[in-house]
């Protein structure tokens, strides 16, 4: 509160704030200007309502999360599919997307395996490893993003965003940014299988949804092809190949490995002690890169050049300025101008993208004499 009042230039006090927060008095339209500004939103969002509702999913969590973390993640999710499916509304047609949600029923840890694969084989995959999961449900439209919290105690999150019929239009996966790529996918996954499982009540939730990812990741058919269906021991190294192969890490591989009865338990546990005498529990060899998300600065760029957002809303969404680049302009209006001036507006656009390429040591000939033909 001090530090917003601060932002704001000291025109309200915390108290005051906290009065607006609880609904105990309202701002001023200065006020409202102000903190619309400090808080980078605009001044409707402040007075409106939202065009749909979003609720959390499971909260995968440790015990020790507390509760001003988990209200400030929660606050974060919501704010931030709210303004992805105002964006996606202005880019989509929305009534045409179908997500999967609540679509599989499962009664047991089985079922939660079965629906992983009848997903991928909705989602037409086959059975190879998936090289980019956050595409792959980029694609499908589920929204994916990452938060910025110092608490490690903060795995993941999903949500859905219903709108005033209780029709759900949204939905994101949300885990914690600066994970290797080896977590972030497991723990995406892992809120996908909240998404789209309608578990029972008598089976525990959080081991169905570890189940239906690591049988998303690491299809049973392909990895039995790879290891084997029967090992009494496996070797740190093809640990590491597997992991490159799968994207998941170490440990998930080996939990996996003993879902699908590969390893038995001892075997299971005396693999897990020699991690933890290596140091592999908390820091693995060979992290994997993570994945970026994409959507929502190609969406919001896309808005931009489409005239349904201004620069400075699309700046504000997706958190970063947008650098303005040279634009090529419409055949039919440029096929009409004197050919001369023709030449010189090629020979200009040629020469920046050339400089362009240069600026990233990539200097390949652009052809036609430095000239771009149409």
């Amino acid at each position: 509160m001090d530090g917003l009042s601060e932002k704001m230039g000291g025109i309200v006090t915390k108290q005051a704030l906290s009065k607006y927060e609880k609904g105990a008095s309202r701002p001023t339209v200065v006020v409202m200007t102000k903190l619309a500004a400090a808080l980078n939103v605009k001044t409707a969002h402040l007075y409106t309502q939202p065009t749909v509702t979003v609720k959390l999913l499971a909260y995968r969590k440790h015990v020790s999360l507390l509760k001003r973390d988990q209200e400030v993640i929660e606050s974060f999710v919501a704010q931030n599919l709210e303004e992805r499916f105002r964006l996606q509304e202005l880019v989509e047609e929305t009534s045409k997307i179908k997500l999967p949600l609540a679509r599989f029923k499962v009664t047991s840890l089985a079922d939660a395996e079965k629906a992983a694969i009848d997903l991928r084989k909705i989602w037409n995959l086959g059975e190879a490893p998936i090289a980019n999961l956050i595409g792959l449900l980029e694609d499908r439209f589920f929204h994916v993003f990452e938060i910025d919290t110092p608490s490690e105690k903060f795995d993941g999150i999903s949500a859905k965003a219903y709108d005033e019929e209780g029709n759900v239009k949204a939905a994101a996966v949300v885990t914690r940014r600066g994970l290797p790529g080896e977590r972030q996918r497991l723990n995406l996954s892992h809120e996908l299988a909240h998404l789209v499982m309608n578990v029972a009540e008598d089976v525990d939730e959080e081991k169905a949804a570890f189940r239906f990812a690591g049988a998303f990741l690491a299809p049973s058919s392909l990895l039995l092809h790879e290891v084997g269906t029967k090992r009494s021991s496996i070797q740190i190294n093809e640990l590491l190949i597997l992991k490159k192969r799968f994207g998941i890490s170490i440990q998930a591989m080996l939990y996996r490995l003993r879902d699908l009865g590969v390893i038995n338990d001892s075997t299971y546990t005396w693999s897990c002690i020699q991690i933890s005498k290596l140091g592999f529990r908390k820091n693995e060899p060979e992290p994997l890169p993570s994945e970026v998300p994409q959507w929502l600065k190609q969406n919001a760029l896309r808005a931009v050049s489409e005239g349904l957002l201004t620069k400075e809303e699309a700046e504000k969404l997706i958190g970063e300025p947008i650098v303005e680049e040279q634009q090529f302009m419409d055949r039919r209006a440029f096929m009409k101008m004197p050919l001369d001036y023709r030449r010189k507006i090629m020979q200009e656009q040629a020469a920046a993208l050339k400089n362009h390429y240069e600026k990233l040591g990539d200097k390949e000939d652009l052809g036609g004499g430095g000239i771009i033909e149409y």
